[in-house]
């Protein structure tokens, strides 16, 4: 993780995936979902809870904040040390943020043992994340460009998919119709003088990008 890109799970903010095992009769649903707040990922404790209101335990683990720097997490009954910390572990392990996990438990008859259950638990953890896998978002800063309109169409074309010397892409964002085109194009923090540079060259000079924000993508 740094101040520009983070990684996460593979799937689009609120997306997620659902993983069930069997260890020694007790099965355990784990269920890791992509979330940006600690209220939306203890959402998802409770509608686990809801969802499986007859099994005992719904232990849980969240990591938040493009540091990952919010995390925390919940034994919800099990042996204090031998659920929700191995499963924070495997979050932090993989370098996940903006994830929650929530492993639901039913008990099987046999006991697992403390350390039975660390490793059940960190399993049930490491095999969500191994079939949702893991992206990479990264900060993009927004530039808009203007230009008439009798250009617009050429431009938008010529900008949509650009490839920079850099090797960035250039992701066009919209276009917005006023009194001229306002091209609002995406690049990825750092690209932004390399993006000044082609468009200056694409345009005879005629043309600059205004910054318009930034977003996340990913």
């Amino acid at each position: 993780m740094s101040e520009t890109s983070f990684r996460t799970i593979d799937v689009s903010p609120g997306g997620g995936v659902d993983v069930e095992l069997e260890i020694r009769r007790s099965r355990f649903l784990t269920r890791l979902r992509r979330v940006s707040t600690e209220n939306a990922a203890r959402a998802v404790v409770e509608e686990r809870r809801s969802a499986h209101f007859d099994a005992r335990h719904h232990c849980s683990a969240f990591v938040l904040g493009v540091d990952g720097r919010t995390a925390r997490s919940s034994d919800d009954g099990e042996p204090a040390g031998t659920a929700g910390l191995p499963m924070l572990q495997v979050l932090q392990k993989n370098a996940l943020t903006d994830v929650v996990a929530v492993v639901t438990r039913y008990f099987g008859g046999i006991k697992l043992g403390a350390g039975g259950l660390v490793r059940a638990y960190s399993d049930a953890v490491a095999a969500a994340v191994e079939a949702v896998g893991i992206r990479e978002v990264r900060l993009s800063r927004l530039l808009r460009v203007d230009v008439d309109y009798a250009e617009a169409g050429a431009y938008e074309n010529q900008l949509r998919g650009l490839i920079l010397p850099s090797g960035l892409t250039v992701v066009v964002d919209g276009v917005e119709w006023t009194d001229r085109a306002h091209i609002t194009v995406a690049v990825q923090a750092g690209g932004e003088s390399d993006f000044a540079a082609v468009l200056a060259t694409i345009s005879g000079g005629s043309l600059t990008a205004a910054p318009a924000g930034e977003r996340w993508m990913g």
